[in-house]
């Protein structure tokens, strides 16, 4: 565990640009002694990634402002303002931005995913836009398996 307290305040903490929106990264696993990463997302309607499962960490989503449509091993739900939803490892799973623009917080326990998501800012930012089979072995990389195809707007 980390032996400081850390207090982000609204706006703070490093921004990852993805293209059509932005990710901040509040807490990452050096500042929390790997037990927690937490990055808050405000996504485009109908953005979401493809069917996965993360083999390394649980996530959870708490949904700040809309609705996303969450996927939970083929069953889907629709998660407004105030959802709490939590995934263990291992858990196949994925989501969809409702009809406005939403935002939520992720969270990763233990820290995992900060690699992943910085990666695909570096190609974002460099104009490359990654094909399929890039995606997948990037998120294998990150101890993430991608189940389904690549939804067409997913980075």
């Amino acid at each position: 565990m980390p032996d400081q307290a850390l207090i982000q305040l609204p706006g703070e903490g490093r921004v990852l640009d993805m293209g059509p929106f932005a990710m901040t990264l509040k807490v990452d696993g050096g500042q929390s002694g790997g037990a927690l990463t937490v990055l808050e997302a405000e996504e485009p309607p109908g953005f979401g990634p493809p069917l996965h499962i993360h083999d390394d960490a649980a996530e959870a989503f708490y949904v700040l402002e809309g609705e996303y449509l969450i996927v939970l091993e083929g069953q889907e739900h629709r998660c407004p303002a105030g959802s709490f939803i939590y995934i263990p490892a291992g858990i196949e799973h994925g989501f969809r931005v409702g009809p406005v623009r939403s935002r939520k917080l992720n969270i990763y326990l233990p820290a995992a995913m900060t690699g992943y998501f910085e990666e695909l800012a570096a190609a974002t930012s460099a104009g490359r836009a990654l094909d399929p089979d890039e995606l997948t072995d990037l998120a294998a990389r990150h101890a993430m398996r991608v189940l389904g195809p690549v939804p067409e707007g997913y980075l």
